[in-house]
């Protein structure tokens, strides 16, 4: 049994959902994969969407979904500061066979963009803003401030993010320092 039959198989929710959504990706001509401990179709080695079931749908989210025409008006931006990715989102297996046809032709649109090799211009590092909090903690810790500027774009965005998201200053002020050890030693939010 491969990683995504396991995977199917011990779903409690959205498992209907997620197999009929299977067979549309395998349909459109994609390579089954398994990242990030979900099924993922890829074309050439380039992932192009992934299934994901969350509490109140189920979710076929496109790698580089910002640069689908978008006809219907039906992909989501998983959250504000998603720069790429957008989902369609599904709440009965009933829904997906009535839209398969749709879907195909999103999936299609998909394999497209990745065989032109389209790609999104990401907002630099610069563009994001630095929460109040860390600013000050970057301000009066010169070691903290070099240590966050040798990192990569990519690791300072995750933690400028994870500080923003953040809605009370001081769940902010808590993430920051638990963070700075992190920071200092070079790593990554995830690492």
């Amino acid at each position: 049994m491969n990683k995504v039959d396991l995977y199917l198989d011990q779903l409690k929710n959205w498992k209907k959902e997620s197999i009929i959504l299977r067979e549309i990706c395998l349909e459109c001509g994609l390579f089954e994969d398994f990242k990030w401990m979900h099924p993922c179709y890829t074309l050439n080695g380039n992932n192009i969407v992934l299934i994901h079931g969350f509490k109140d749908y189920c979710a076929l989210l496109f790698h580089k979904g910002v640069l689908l025409q978008d006809t219907n008006k039906i992909l989501i931006q998983q959250t504000k500061n998603v720069q790429v990715a957008r989902q369609l989102r599904f709440t009965s297996a009933q829904e997906i066979i009535d839209l398969k046809p749709l879907i195909k032709s999103y999936i299609l649109e998909a394999i497209e963009v990745e065989k032109a090799g389209m790609e999104v211009t990401m907002k630099k590092t610069s563009e994001f803003s630095i929460p109040d909090e860390f600013k000050i903690a970057l301000d009066s810790n010169s070691e903290l401030n070099s240590a966050f500027l040798a990192l990569t774009p990519g690791r300072q965005r995750g933690y400028l993010l994870y500080f923003s998201q953040a809605k009370q200053s001081k769940t902010r002020e808590s993430r920051i320092e638990q963070s700075i050890p992190k920071i200092l030693d070079g790593k990554g939010l995830k690492d």
